[in-house]
Order: structure tokens, then C-alpha cells, then sequence
């Protein structure tokens, strides 16, 4: 199997997930010429190194890796930095590549924020993640994009062509990251979101919005009616915290229901001043 781990300064976070990659298959790192120590891990646990200098457009960084890297293997497993396999899933993806009947599969992604699992607020989700080669692909939302919008894939999909299945086990995600490197990433985020809501050019969706399909079709439909109610910031934020109980996570729990309110806000406001430059 071929691993494909994009990164940027994610020292804090990377000798957990490479550590979980031992006896998986080929890691290739896909960096965007990092100022810590994120290479010289990754060379220490064997990985490949591959720079990516992003100017704008598409493909972004993990398109572009599998459109250019020369995999060995025939599958594809796409896992970030903060993320780690446990050795349960990792015996799992080594047995499910061997079924074919399915081109794809889907994994749970377990939050962790601020030192403790989010088991409330609607936080958990599931990540096309592990895929045949040249089966998969990351749907492209804004072909017009600059390098304000961040170098990665924010809320693109990856769509495969073909049966996909789920995987019981899940993939650990731990944020070891500040929260002011947190802030910054997802003001790029918000870039980005802006742009493509308000639909200022063309867009090639691959996951069509749809309350009845799969979870990351409900999460883009109720996103996209979420955005034109008033005070939706709002109500996003009682959705998560008091609704979904948010609340029994703590102050991490409230902490990441408030950020993720702020961040709709944040789009929203964009939005605007994007609407007001156009007119």
C-alpha cells in the first residue's frame, strides 16, 4: 500500500502518525518546504520527501501527489499529519485491500482536541481515505483558486469510481497544534468557503448536496440551507453545544463548537465583502 501524507510544519504532530505507519507500506510525504523539523522525521522514519510549490489553481496538493508520485502499490491510503492509524485498523486495511469487490472504503475519524476525545457535538466523521489507484479522485469545487486558500484540499471529496465500503475501526485525529496555528489555517479555510458558496465562477461537484445520501452529502446540503439563515453562526453554535451536547466535553468541547460558529461567521463575512466588491 502507498501512503500519501501532506504536511507543513507539523512537527508537533507527525512522529505519532508516522509511528503508526510502521509495516504499512511506502510513505511519501508531500511538503510545502517546511521551516521546522517536519523533513528531517520524516526521513528519520524512512519516509520519501516530495516538495510541492503551489502557485494557484488546480490540482492542489493531494491531487497533484496523486496525479505525480510513482506508487508502487495499488492502493492509496491519504492520511494527514495529525492523524494516526491504531493497530487494529491498520490490520483491517491490510485485509480489506485484498477484497474486490470494493474500490473504496470509508474511516471514522475520532477527534481529539485540546488533550481530550470530542465524543459530543456532531464532531465525528468519515473519510473516503482508502482507495484504489486511479479509482479515485478529489472532486474540484474552485478551479480559480490563489494561494490565500490554502494549498490543500479543504472541503473537496475524494468520489470513486465503484462500490465503497466502511471500516469498523477508526483513525485517531490529534490536534497538537496551537491555537493560534489553528485560527490561521482555517482563515484560509474561510477563503476558500467563501468563494465557492457564493459561486462566483463554475464548479465541478462530484458529491451532489443531498439530505437522504451519505454523510458528507447531508453535512454539504444542510451546510448550504444553514448559510442563508439569519444569525446561522448562532444557531450553529446551539446546534453543537446544546443540542448535540457539546457541553459534556468540557471547556474543549465548548472551545471547539465556538470556533467552529466563528468560523461560519468568519465565510459569512467574506461573503459580504465579496458581494459588495461585485456590485
Amino acid at each position: 500500500m502507498s501512503v500519501i501524507i501532506p504536511v507543513r510544519n507539523e512537527a508537533r504532530n507527525f512522529p505519532r502518525c508516522l509511528e503508526s505507519l510502521r509495516g504499512v507500506g511506502e510513505v511519501y510525504v508531500v511538503d510545502s518546504h517546511s521551516t521546522d523539523e517536519t523533513v528531517d522525521i520524516a526521513h528519520s522514519y524512512g519516509a520519501k520527501v516530495i516538495q510541492f510549490d503551489y502557485q494557484g489553481g488546480w490540482p492542489k496538493k493531494r491531487q497533484w501527489a496523486m496525479d505525480t508520485l510513482q506508487l508502487t502499490y495499488d492502493w492509496i491510503l491519504m492520511v494527514d499529519a495529525d492523524e494516526a492509524l491504531t493497530p487494529q485498523l491498520a490490520d483491517e486495511i491490510l485485509r480489506a485491500i485484498q477484497d474486490q469487490r470494493f474500490e473504496g472504503y470509508y474511516i471514522d475519524l475520532r477527534m481529539y482536541f485540546l488533550g481530550r476525545e470530542l465524543r459530543h457535538g456532531g464532531v465525528n466523521l468519515q473519510k473516503l481515505s482508502l482507495f484504489r489507484r486511479g479509482k479515485g479522485h478529489f472532486e474540484c469545487r474552485l478551479k480559480d483558486q490563489d494561494i490565500s486558500m490554502c494549498d490543500i484540499e479543504v472541503h473537496e471529496h475524494m468520489v470513486v469510481q465503484g462500490e465503497a465500503a466502511k471500516l469498523r475501526n477508526p483513525l485517531l485525529h490529534h490536534n497538537y497544534e496551537s491555537l493560534s496555528r489553528f485560527i490561521q489555517k482555517h482563515n484560509e479555510y474561510s477563503n476558500w468557503e467563501a468563494q465557492v458558496l457564493l459561486k462566483l465562477q463554475p464548479s465541478i461537484e462530484d458529491l451532489v448536496p443531498s439530505l437522504f445520501g451519505n454523510q458528507a452529502q447531508r453535512r454539504r446540503w444542510l451546510k448550504t440551507k444553514l448559510f442563508r439563515v439569519l444569525g446561522s453562526p448562532v444557531l450553529l453554535f446551539l446546534y453543537r453545544y446544546f443540542f448535540r451536547a457539546g457541553f459534556l466535553d468540557g471547556a474543549p468541547g465548548l472551545i471547539y463548537c465556538g470556533f467552529q460558529a466563528v468560523q461560519m461567521f468568519h465565510t459569512k463575512a467574506k461573503m459580504y465583502e465579496l458581494s459588495a466588491r461585485k456590485d
